[in-house]
């Protein structure tokens, strides 16, 4: 089978796995992937509940590995029903700590275009954390493994000794 036909099959089995947890109306209307350990670690990595909204906003325009998101600030600020201004201080903000990095689009007619946001900085920030919870996951799968296969103790029978005193 071609890595194409078992990228689609994989794909079409989440979509029903997911569709089975959330329903398909809500599945229908669109869903992404995002990479759990950065709402788990969104803390330790210095994330405010507003940056991780951001950022899953803009994961939502993101389909394919080379084909970066680039919704407008005001899109996303009327998705997240506050004002551009404060999507532009933390936008600047997440690219200053190195989480995002904006690529300008010039249009000769039109000024610019939206821009372009890349995640390399967040993901290489996250990802020690990531290791750091797949060699976690691995321990306690592996401790759950010799549990299950750890050899019982033989059941040890006791006999009833006569330690009465005899007449």
């Amino acid at each position: 089978m071609s890595t194409a036909k078992t990228k689609e099959i994989t794909a079409e089995k989440a979509v029903q796995t997911n569709e089975k947890k959330w329903g398909k109306t809500l599945m229908e209307s669109g869903w992404t992937a995002f990479p759990s350990i950065i709402l788990e670690k969104q803390h330790a990595l210095g994330l405010s509940a507003m940056d991780v909204n951001i950022i899953l906003y803009l994961s939502t325009f993101w389909w394919e590995a080379e084909n970066k998101p680039h919704p407008s600030k005001k899109t996303i600020a009327e998705a997240l029903n506050v004002d551009p201004r404060t999507i532009q201080r933390r936008i600047s903000a997440l690219e200053k700590a190195g989480f995002i990095r904006r690529e300008y689009r010039p249009d000769k007619d039109k000024g610019n275009k939206s821009n372009i946001y890349h995640f390399d900085g967040l993901i290489s920030e996250a990802e020690p954390f990531a290791l750091e919870k797949i060699e976690a996951n691995k321990a306690r799968a592996e401790e759950a493994k010799a549990r299950r296969t750890r050899k019982k103790p033989k059941k040890t029978v006791f006999t009833a000794i006569d330690g009465g005193k005899s007449d």
